[in-house]
């Protein structure tokens, strides 16, 4: 289950603005508000999630179809 976990917060990363926001503003912040739901993460891929260059998520954020993405409602 734990990779399933993984794919779904990589491809929130790159499909939702608003939880991409979060997280590279406040890592943690947005990973707690996934643990919470009930995702699993260990401590281990918290960890790694938050290694990698941030700039990472968007560069690959702006290759996806805007068909697929979830846009931001915020103003």
């Amino acid at each position: 289950m734990t990779q399933r976990c993984i794919e779904i917060v990589i491809g929130r990363l790159v499909t939702d603005e608003d939880f991409r926001s979060t997280f590279l503003s406040d890592p943690h912040r947005a990973l707690g508000e996934l643990l919470e739901r009930g995702t699993h993460l260990s401590h281990a891929e918290i960890a790694a999630l938050i290694a990698i260059d941030s700039a990472l998520w968007e560069r690959v954020a702006a290759e996806i179809d805007p068909r697929l993405q979830k846009a931001s409602l915020k103003s």
